[in-house]
C-alpha cells in the first residue's frame, strides 16, 4: 500500500485495503465511544498500528484513520480531537510533534481518468520533528512537513514546507521564516 503503486479498484490489494478499514473502524469505535486512560489510547493504537513497541503520545479523542497500519510516531506526538488520518500511503511524524484539532492528513489520490478514477494512489506524508500543525490543517499526499516548521490553522498544504518555516492559506504559502 505505501509503494506508491496504483492500486486497481477491484484488485486483491484494494480488497485487503477494505479489510484492514474495517479493523480500523472497530478499533477506533472502542478509542472514540468512552473514556480511555492515557495508557489505554497508547495500547489501544499498538492495537491499530500492530506496532507493539508504538511510542507513548497524546491523543485526545474521537481519531479516525482509514488503516492503521501504516501510522508512524516518533516520541512525544500529540494529536488533538477530531483528527483524521488517511495512513494507507504511510504517515510518519516526528518527536514532539503537535497535530492541532480537526487535521487531515490524506495519503491517497484517485486516478484522473473517469474510467479509473476507482485506482487509487498512495503517497506518504512525512511531519518532521518539532513541527506544528494548526488546527482544520489539512495536508495532501506527497508532502514532507520540515522539522520546527509551522502550518497556520486552516492551511491546505499541497507542496513541500522546509524546516522551520510557517506556512498558511488555501494552497499554503510561506508567511515567514
Amino acid at each position: 500500500m505505501n509503494s506508491g503503486e496504483e492500486i486497481e479498484d477491484g484488485s486483491d490489494y484494494h480488497v485487503y485495503m477494505m479489510k484492514l478499514s474495517q479493523e480500523a473502524l472497530q478499533i477506533t469505535m472502542q478509542m472514540n465511544n468512552q473514556y480511555h486512560t492515557p495508557e489505554e489510547l497508547v495500547e489501544l493504537m499498538r492495537k491499530l498500528t500492530g506496532n507493539s513497541s508504538f511510542p507513548e503520545f497524546g491523543l485526545f479523542p474521537p481519531f479516525y484513520t482509514d488503516c492503521g497500519k501504516n501510522i508512524h510516531f516518533g516520541s512525544n506526538v500529540f494529536v488533538n480531537s477530531g483528527c483524521r488520518f488517511q495512513d494507507q500511503g504511510g504517515i510518519y511524524i516526528g518527536d514532539n510533534a503537535l497535530i492541532g484539532h480537526n487535521a487531515v492528513l490524506a495519503t491517497l489520490n484517485h486516478n484522473k481518468l473517469p474510467e479509473k478514477r476507482g485506482n487509487l494512489i498512495p503517497s506518504p506524508i512525512h511531519i518532521g520533528k518539532d513541527a506544528w500543525l494548526g488546527a482544520n490543517v489539512t495536508v495532501c499526499p506527497g508532502v514532507t512537513i520540515g522539522d520546527g516548521a509551522i502550518i497556520a490553522a486552516g492551511a491546505v498544504v499541497t507542496a513541500d514546507v522546509e524546516p522551520g518555516a510557517t506556512v498558511g492559506g488555501v494552497p499554503a504559502k510561506k508567511l515567514c521564516k
